[in-house]
């Protein structure tokens, strides 16, 4: 029984099939089911029902995923508890962060970990916040920058850097430019409306709460650039939505009005327990890096 055979058998059975774990973990199928195979043959008993469409575990799989999950996350306690002796002179992050993201957040711990732990080797990639929190249960990344809003994601550790509103950007001779108050999502029909794209926090923030509020938001443009959106406002090419500090930190001489809503976005960590020592290392830098006063633009 091997490391290797364990870790492939929990990604498929959370990937929900051969195929889309070998994507995941960016391996050969053939490899990945050979590998569950043999695992399968030295305990004596199927531990995956294989259906037309997919995997479900057997019921003595269950038993045997729950008892991988534990011992994977053994091993990396085993390696944690040994790095803290030897010290941090090696290692591997695999970090995601979603486009658009804080760059303070990401440059400078960055930075800070490659002078202190110069033959710690990283991996940054860019996505969207469920793409990115999909590869961190998947093993794929040790963790993520991600927005999200409403309960926190399952299936992995989270710490929040912010959580603020929605906001209305519009420029100063719009209708709504000379109100007091919050800004309801009615008002906003009848006006090309501007969002960030699908994967960022305000973005599953306007998503929720359009669906709270019973109204359905016919979005013109949808960008992953909130300078972009902006650009378009002072174009007088629709009204923009976005979180209160995004929008504060890009709309000079246009208009900001809050959004009548409670709901809010989020931005974020998500990450495996335990983590690696570098990972953790790095998750370390990251939280110091995003203790309040977060950098406007956050989210």
């Amino acid at each position: 029984m091997e490391r290797t055979q364990l870790r492939y058998l929990v990604a498929v059975a959370d990937a929900g099939s051969f195929t889309a774990a070998a994507e995941r973990l960016h391996v050969a199928q053939s490899g990945l089911s050979s590998q569950v195979a043999k695992l399968e043959r030295e305990l004596g008993l199927p531990l995956l029902e294989r259906l037309p469409r997919g995997v479900v575990p057997t019921t003595a799989g269950l038993g045997v995923i729950r008892a991988a999950r534990d011992a994977l996350g053994a091993l990396g306690a085993v390696a944690e508890a040994a790095a803290r002796h030897t010290g941090l002179r090696t290692g591997r992050v695999d970090l995601g962060t979603v486009r658009g993201g804080v760059t303070a957040l990401v440059t400078a711990p960055l930075s800070s970990l490659r002078a202190e732990h110069p033959g710690v080797a990283v991996r940054v990639v860019e996505g969207d916040s469920g793409e990115l929190t999909d590869a961190v249960r998947a093993g794929r990344l040790d963790l993520a920058l991600v927005g999200w809003s409403g309960p926190d994601p399952e299936g992995v550790a989270t710490t929040t850097f912010v959580e603020e509103g929605l906001a209305v950007v519009v420029p100063a001779d719009h209708r709504l430019a000379g109100g007091r108050g919050r800004v309801g999502l009615r008002s906003l029909l009848g006006d090309p409306v501007l969002a960030l794209s699908t994967g960022t926090g305000a973005r599953a923030a306007l998503d929720r709460a359009s669906a709270a509020a019973g109204t359905r938001v016919e979005l013109a443009v949808e960008s992953g650039e909130p300078a972009t959106l902006v650009a378009l406002v002072r174009l007088g090419l629709g009204v923009a939505v976005m979180s209160v500090s995004t929008a504060t930190a890009h709309a000079g001489g246009l208009v900001v009005r809050p959004l009548a809503s409670d709901v809010t976005s989020r931005l974020g960590l998500v990450h495996r327990d335990p983590l690696s020592p570098a990972a953790a290392d790095l998750r370390r830098r990251m939280v110091a890096a995003g203790a309040p006063p977060v950098p406007v633009g956050a989210v």
